[in-house]
């Protein structure tokens, strides 16, 4: 499985972007999708999940009531809806996929660019 994340830009804080992350070859029902972001000279964190099958979704405090994850079958791809962005959710945002019960992400897109500026 290949995966190919679009959406990034600029915006100004309290804007929103979404992000989309295409899957391309074999999916699973079995599979969950995941968004991390790093921003410069820090660790690459946790953003959302989301279960392909189930639609289950989990978020990091950071973005809790503000950043949507969801799923669309039909296109094997998983959207990111970010609103009230802040300066501090500027990072490059990937996607990367798993399978449910595994620690380990065995595809990752290659990250997209959110600028926030103030």
């Amino acid at each position: 499985v290949q995966l190919q994340a679009s959406g990034g830009g600029l915006v100004q804080a309290g804007g929103s972007l979404r992000l989309s992350c295409a899957a391309s070859g074999r999916t699973s029902s079995t599979l969950l999708l995941a968004w991390f972001r790093q921003a410069p000279g820090k660790e690459c964190d946790f953003v959302a999940s989301i279960a392909w099958h189930s639609g289950n979704t989990a978020y990091a405090d950071s973005v809790k009531g503000r950043f949507t994850t969801s799923r669309d079958n039909a296109e094997n791809t998983v959207h990111l809806q970010m609103n009230s962005l802040k300066p501090e959710d500027t990072a490059v945002y990937y996607c990367a996929l798993r399978r449910l019960g595994q620690s380990d992400y065995s595809a990752w897109g290659q990250g997209t660019q959110v600028t926030v500026s103030s």
